[in-house]
């Protein structure tokens, strides 16, 4: 990149500390919520004993709730005219609404049949998806609207995604909490417990940006319009979003690697525990927390790596860099599966973690850029919208991943039921739970490379469509 080309950011378009711990601290509440869902999804197969396939269902269906209600929040949130502002209502709301949820989601007592933990848990974590959205998308949209700076943007995303990855530091060893024998009778008693923890968490730290972030684009009379006339902008919005090639590239790139890392991811603690360990869960659960605690770590470095990169060389290409690193990682991680030596596993953990460590530090930056030349082009700042949209992706996908995953693993074969009588699981079982845990997300992040070589918003070219933005508004470039 030349010099020509390579902008400094001016003081006034600077994130004050503050501002940027406050977003921090949400986006950590954020990735807790997201964390321990995933993290802690598998006890109902091993604690309770439902099939995979209906603990696929549980995983699969309030996602896709939760992605159908991110564009109606995402446009609630844009067209809102409150005197606290268009997002910090629904932050300071949605994070007290999702902790006290996010609790009662998993009082969940042994005794019952198979039939009554789905559908209860089937209710109560549809409500928690529904206070998670009110809370998350207009605390994203916040996260894009904060500075107009091309690489203030990469920054105040990389140290927001800095603070929430220690969420995913603590995520590896919540099942192991739950599996301590010296403090519960059953994963599922520690299950209850870890949930009340993490409620709490929840709903402390995620009212921090209602109250300590400022608005860059919160004034504007309230509206007025009837239900009908908000319908159609509603639709209209959607519409013209989807119409925005560069945005449509991000969307299915993070779609892909994120979906992918989590359809695969599924598959880890089967592998540690029935293909390493024999079956052995606490072995196999202290492994999980050593991989995912390493991954953690090296990802707060990843983080930090990606924004001074992405500053140097550009967005595009340090996702590049960072994703077929990634794939590096997950070829590792096949051979590194070894009964003898169970902890080579972790050699492939720093090479994985670059892909997810990146992605949302640097797509996130590029959404922001997508967000100013839908101003160019619309007139209207929509960062709730895209901000839903982006996200709706990625929960489709979720919900998409963890209904296959069910599937897949009732296709390896694997039965819970095989370890009250001590007997091991198929080697054909085995091999698939591997296959599936590596195979998936290498080829998935290789397409979203292919996808991301037409992504088109050069640095030059922000800063071109930010001067005229600023000309049409009235302002000194």
């Amino acid at each position: 990149m030349t010099n020509s080309e390579h902008h400094v950011t001016a003081p006034e378009d600077r994130i004050g500390f503050g501002q940027k711990l406050a977003y921090g601290l949400g986006m950590l509440a954020n990735n807790v919520q997201a964390a321990a869902v995933g993290a802690m999804g598998i006890i109902l197969n091993l604690g309770l004993g439902m099939n995979p396939a209906l603990v696929g269902i549980l995983g699969s269906i309030p996602r896709f709730v939760d992605a159908l209600t991110d564009p109606v929040m995402g446009y609630v949130s844009d067209n809102a005219r409150t005197r606290f502002g268009r997002r910090r209502p629904f932050i300071f709301t949605g994070a007290i609404l999702a902790g006290i949820m996010f609790i009662v989601m998993w009082q969940l007592y042994p005794g019952r049949s198979e039939r009554f933990y789905f559908w209860l848990f089937m209710a109560t974590s549809n409500l928690f998806f529904v206070a998670y959205t009110i809370y998350v998308t207009p605390l994203i949209a916040l996260g894009y609207e904060l500075t107009p700076d091309y690489h203030e943007r990469t920054r105040l995303m990389g140290f927001s995604n800095f603070l929430g990855q220690f969420a995913w530091l603590a995520a590896p060893w919540f099942y192991r909490f739950t599996e301590n024998k010296n403090l519960f009778e059953n994963p599922v008693q520690g299950a209850r417990t870890l949930a009340i923890i993490i409620g709490v968490f929840i709903a402390v730290f995620g009212v921090i940006p209602a109250i300590f972030t400022r608005e860059r684009f919160a004034g504007g009379p309230p509206d007025r319009e009837g239900l009908w006339s908000n319908v159609k902008k509603f639709f209209r919005g959607f519409y013209v979003t989807w119409k925005s090639g560069p945005f449509v590239l991000l969307c299915f790139a993070t779609f892909l690697v994120f979906n992918g890392y989590m359809l695969g991811s599924t598959f880890t603690p089967y592998a540690m525990i029935y293909y390493v360990f024999g079956g052995n869960r606490e072995m196999g659960g202290t492994l999980m927390g050593w991989f995912g605690t390493l991954s953690s770590i090296c990802t707060f470095f990843i983080i930090m790596l990606t924004a001074w990169i992405s500053t140097k060389i550009g967005k595009r290409r340090t996702f590049f860099i960072m994703i077929s690193l990634s794939i590096v990682g997950f070829a590792l991680k096949w051979f590194c599966y070894n009964t003898e030596k169970p902890y080579l596993l972790l050699v492939s953990a720093p090479f994985i973690a670059c892909g997810i460590g990146s992605l949302f530090t640097v797509v996130g930056a590029m959404v922001a850029d997508v967000c100013d030349l839908d101003e160019l082009k619309t007139g209207e700042r929509r960062e709730g919208m895209y901000g839903a949209v982006y996200w709706w992706m990625v929960k489709l996908g979720m919900s998409v991943a963890m209904f296959v995953a069910g599937l897949l693993l009732n296709k390896t074969g694997f039965d819970v039921s095989l370890d009250k009588v001590g007997l091991p699981q198929a080697e054909r079982t085995l091999f698939l739970l591997r296959a599936f845990d590596v195979g998936i997300p290498l080829i998935t992040s290789a397409i979203a490379i292919l996808l991301v070589m037409s992504y088109s918003i050069t640095e030059k070219r922000a800063y071109e469509i930010r001067a005229e933005l600023e000309k049409r508004r009235g302002k000194a470039t």
